[in-house]
């Protein structure tokens, strides 16, 4: 373990996240908020402590796997305490806990929040709340990668650790390369959505604040009633689009623009991740047309919105769907737990995940009827190792155990079942809204400081895919080792 580098490395971050809270001091600057202060002071703070632990020496500067794992899972940890300064320093969270889980839930892009009245913090702080979103959307780990001219080949062991999905890789040969082609593709996304927001008659800002949203899947806004105050029609279209288009692997993106668009045609995830979402809200209008809204535009408007918010795990809500039929609201959670396309800045399981988990049953009933045949899963025609599917197994035994325990945790607050079991899955799955309490139309301010303290840990869990967080529960992860 090279505890030197991991440390220089969180010294990095953290004077990356002191300089990314520039466009929030500007921000006040601009509408000439007290907070400016509160900006500064830290930005000082973080780059102060950022610049101490940059100080320090390291003789050897590899990064190896478990290096790797760790910088990422104190970073995030860090860049998530850092973060809640301007919250605390500003007195628009006063509760220390209460800071920490906004953000939190802003650079893990869940988008659950305690605040009761959204429009009544300054805009300077409103917008920190979203950037984090938009930070916290490809990686801030990435993004160091993308930025720094010091990185070298072993930095893919940061690249694995932080990026979603059962096998990340390499897009080109050169790690940093890769970064940079993820970083243009997030950055163009990003201002086509804000571009076509301000033809809708956003202002900047608030063109910003859902473009940050909806890029990073993290669904912040700047309204109490979210995408819902706007009532326009263009704007949720555009919205939806987007939330679906951000779920997509962006590695296909890339081949889209190598042109290789048969390959993308062909990608088995894409194609679930496309089925899964037209079912749904096949299904849902169908539940809810005439029943909750009297013509089937609106219930389509009103179901691809939720739809699409709910698979890729962004949180935006037009509608109250704890009013939803059963049956709507049972299709809502179980798009929760399938989430995005790996690659992509959604959140869940993953589609990737769900099909191997299909493919692995498959197989196995297979086997019963032909025991002495060679079974093989496959994905694009590919055989998939034995390695990656005990993986994908072993990964949704380890959700399931932290769901059960967060669940039994939470409960201790004695709220109703559907509470406490969607809070848990609205965090773990780094969306945001759950039904009952913590729904479109409700927040996690009634919550107990214990529930906050274990969602907030859930929500960071849930970005970082488990283990990089669950390890450093394990003693033998710390010993020094040269692998």
């Amino acid at each position: 373990m090279n505890y030197r580098m991991i440390f220089k490395s969180i010294g990095t971050v953290l004077c990356i996240e002191a300089a990314c809270m520039l466009p929030s001091l500007l921000v006040a600057f601009i509408y000439r908020e007290a907070d400016t202060l509160s900006f500064a002071v830290s930005m000082f703070i973080t780059a102060v402590t950022g610049f101490l632990l940059l100080r320090i020496k390291t003789p050897i500067s590899r990064i190896y796997t478990r290096d790797g794992f760790a910088i990422v899972a104190l970073g995030w940890l860090h860049v998530s305490a850092f973060g809640a300064l301007p919250f605390l320093l500003s007195g628009s969270i006063p509760s220390v806990i209460d800071a920490f889980f906004e953000s939190a839930s802003g650079f893990s892009t869940t988008g659950a929040s305690i605040l009761r009245n959204v429009e009544a913090l300054p805009k300077s702080i409103l917008f920190w709340r979203s950037f984090t979103h938009w930070m916290g959307g490809i990686g801030v780990l990435i993004l160091m990668i993308a930025i720094l001219p010091s990185v070298n080949a072993s930095t893919i062991n940061i690249m694995k650790a932080e990026s979603p999905g059962p096998a990340p890789g390499k897009l080109v040969p050169k790690i940093r390369q890769t970064a940079e082609i993820l970083y243009i593709i997030y950055i163009v996304l990003t201002a086509i959505q804000v571009v076509l927001l301000l033809a809708g008659g956003m202002t900047i800002y608030d063109a910003l604040i859902h473009a940050f949203g909806t890029a990073s899947t993290g669904g912040f806004s700047s309204r109490n009633a979210s995408v819902a105050a706007y009532s326009s029609v263009y704007t949720e279209t555009v919205i939806t689009v987007f939330m679906f288009l951000f779920g997509v692997n962006f590695t296909l993106y890339y081949m889209v623009f190598k042109r290789n668009i048969k390959s993308v045609l062909r990608d088995e995830e894409l194609r679930f991740y496309f089925g899964v979402v037209i079912t749904a809200i096949v299904l849902i209008v169908l539940n809810i047309n005439g029943t909750v809204y009297q013509s089937i535009g609106e219930s389509i408007r009103y179901a691809a919105f939720q739809v699409s918010s709910i698979i890729t795990t962004t949180g935006y809500a037009t509608a109250d769907f704890n009013i939803w039929p059963a049956f709507s609201q049972v299709i809502l959670v179980l798009l929760m737990f399938i989430g995005a396309c790996a690659g992509s800045t959604g959140g869940g399981l993953k589609c990737i995940r769900v099909i191997l988990l299909f493919k692995i049953i498959k197989r196995e009933i297979a086997k019963l009827n032909h025991p002495k045949a060679v079974q093989t899963v496959k994905i694009n025609g590919r055989i998939v190792d034995e390695e990656t599917l005990s993986g994908v197994m072993a990964f949704f035994f380890f959700w399931i155990l932290i769901f059960a325990v967060s669940v039994l945790i939470v409960s201790l607050d004695g709220k109703d079942l559907i509470t406490s079991t969607t809070a848990v899955t609205a965090t773990l799955n780094n969306i945001g809204p759950g039904l009952g309490l913590v729904g479109p139309v409700g927040n996690y301010a009634d919550l107990s400081v214990l529930s906050k303290a274990v969602l907030s840990v859930c929500m960071i869990v849930g970005r970082l895919e488990i283990y990089p967080i669950m390890l450093l529960c394990f003693s033998s992860f710390w010993k020094r080792s040269s692998i």
